[in-house]
């Protein structure tokens, strides 16, 4: 009866089971898993922003399928205050990136094409690649004391089906910037086969220190066709306003044959509320408030991490260079799993095992760099205090 996209264990793991028994029970998590800003205590401009919302021109129902002109305007501004050069014509809204990924997946794969993604990586790839129909092929992140894309890898897993590169520029969890070699080898690449390049840069704004080896973003490139996502999820830690964009690059032929075809997409669905597009100039002006706290918390808890981790303790962390996330190599002395079980039920402490973002060894621990301060360092000091035990 039901489509066989649908295939997955529909089960709830067995963290998420013990999580919601201790929570249950009452017990006081710490939870190193936050990554939602609207919940990691930090100071939003209320007023200004309900006022935003609140303007009469959201009571009339104008249907532009890529977005109202002021709303993308704005997107371009905001690009060009970052230095890129931007066209609101380039612009195409979207109610997130999961819808991205949708649309793009539509515009660019047939039934049982491939699309490649980074590993280890957004832990929603798969889903989002199947519910299109289209096959998710990953290929490698190597680490060798900071994290580099295998473009051998890449090259190796093109076939004649492949349509796209996903890039996750920083990535999530492993914090790494795309470097310009990179850059160079991935787009030689794309001109051989004729693919297009997917740019996930949500996480833009939150690099660690310059390195001007670094590619901050793929909107100003023009050697194939390039797609690049953003939204206020994290350009204005605001997730509930469901708001994201995508920004076109590349060929000025190509783009436009992919904006009306977007546009028709986009048309099919008109799901961006007409509120949160009025609201989006001054929402990304206020968004610089959050994303300095935010600046704060995660390089405020990052620092402690570097300092906890002695230099013989059995617990690594690994380089990264942004993003709201750092990753722990822990003893592999039992499973990631039983690590976060142990230390769940043992010590009251939430993380995230590596095998949720597809690392291809053990053992990882993700946390999240968005916790409260008081939280985050108790937390892992228990960790800590576990992992001498072992």
């Amino acid at each position: 009866m039901f489509s066989s996209r649908l295939h997955w264990d529909l089960q709830t793991n067995p963290l998420a089971r013990l999580l919601d028994a201790a929570r249950q029970e009452g017990a006081a998590i710490l939870d190193l898993t936050e990554s939602n800003p609207t919940r990691a205590g930090l100071a939003y401009p209320e007023r200004e922003i309900i006022e935003a919302l609140g303007q009469p021109e959201s009571l009339a129902y104008e249907p532009a399928p890529a977005g109202l002109p002021p709303a993308r305007e704005a997107v371009a501004d905001d690009y060009r205050a970052r230095g890129l050069p931007m066209q609101p014509a380039r612009i195409l809204l979207t109610a997130s990136s999961s819808e991205a990924y949708s649309y793009l997946f539509k515009l660019l794969a047939e039934l049982g094409d491939e699309i490649l993604i980074p590993r280890p990586s957004y832990p929603l790839f798969e889903f989002l690649a199947a519910f299109e129909s289209v096959r998710a092929v990953a290929y490698p992140l190597r680490y060798h004391g900071g994290w580099s894309v295998d473009v051998e890898a890449v090259a190796s897993a093109i076939t004649p089906r492949t349509r796209a590169i996903v890039l996750v520029n920083p990535n999530n969890p492993t914090g790494s910037f795309l470097k310009r070699d990179e850059l160079d080898a991935l787009m030689a690449l794309c001109e051989t086969h004729n693919l297009a390049i997917i740019s996930d840069e949500v996480f833009s704004d939150y690099a660690f220190a310059p390195d001007p080896n670094r590619v901050p973003s793929l909107a100003g490139e023009d050697r194939v066709l390039g797609f690049c996502l953003g939204g206020l999820s994290k350009a204005a830690g605001l997730p509930q306003m469901k708001l994201g964009w995508i920004a076109l690059a590349g060929p000025p032929g190509l783009q436009e044959a992919a904006r009306a075809r977007l546009e028709l997409i986009a048309d099919t669905y008109l799901s961006v509320g007409t509120p949160v597009q009025h609201a989006l100039p001054r929402l990304l002006s206020l968004g610089k408030q959050v994303r300095d706290q935010i600046h704060r918390r995660v390089r405020e808890n990052l620092d402690f991490l570097k300092t906890a981790i002695s230099p013989s303790s059995p617990c690594n962390l690994l380089d990264v260079e942004g993003g709201w996330y750092a990753i722990l190599q822990v003893p592999r002395t039992r499973s990631e799993e039983r690590w976060c079980l142990d230390l769940l039920e043992k010590d009251a402490v939430l993380l995230q095992p590596g095998y949720f973002y597809d690392f291809e060894s053990e053992a990882y621990l993700v946390v999240s760099l968005l916790t409260p301060p008081h939280n985050f360092s108790a937390g892992i000091r228990r960790l800590l205090a576990r992992a001498e035990t072992c």
